[in-house]
């Protein structure tokens, strides 16, 4: 299990540090699950699950950079902001559609929490509304 997390690990820190990923202009979906430095088995499992669901539904729009995940540490220094730019209360996952480099709407998956025993449900939302935000560009 390790050994796999590795590997996923490794292919997200390669894929997001592409010049390709950052020299994309136009429109792109970033997905960011945001924690804090303690996180529990069900915060683990929301990133699990998360990532779970973008990789499936949505491989050849992380590998064209159109969709970006990220995983932040809201208490980590130069991250705070977070908190307030998303009226972030707990660990979330956030949608954020940018334009031209720019952020021009974002949603809070604020249901992860509720769909956290039911992982087809979690697993499909996170895709639907995914889905509806690389459609709405």
């Amino acid at each position: 299990m390790k050994a796999k997390l590795t590997v996923i690990a490794l292919y997200l820190v390669t894929l997001l540090s592409s010049p390709a990923t950052f020299a994309a202009e136009g429109s792109s979906v970033v997905a960011t699950y945001f924690h804090t430095t303690f996180r529990c088995a069900s915060c683990h499992k929301i990133q699990n699950f998360t990532e779970e669901a973008l990789q499936k539904g949505f491989a050849k729009e992380l590998a064209s950079g159109r969709l970006k995940y990220r995983v932040i540490n809201t208490e980590e220094p130069g991250n705070e902001h977070y908190v307030q730019d998303y009226s972030l209360y707990t660990k979330s996952v956030v949608l954020s559609l940018q334009k031209d480099g720019k952020e021009v709407g974002f949603k809070n998956l604020d249901k992860v929490w509720q769909l956290l025993n039911d992982k087809d449900k979690f697993v499909s939302y996170i895709e639907n509304e995914t889905k509806s935000f690389l459609d709405s560009n």
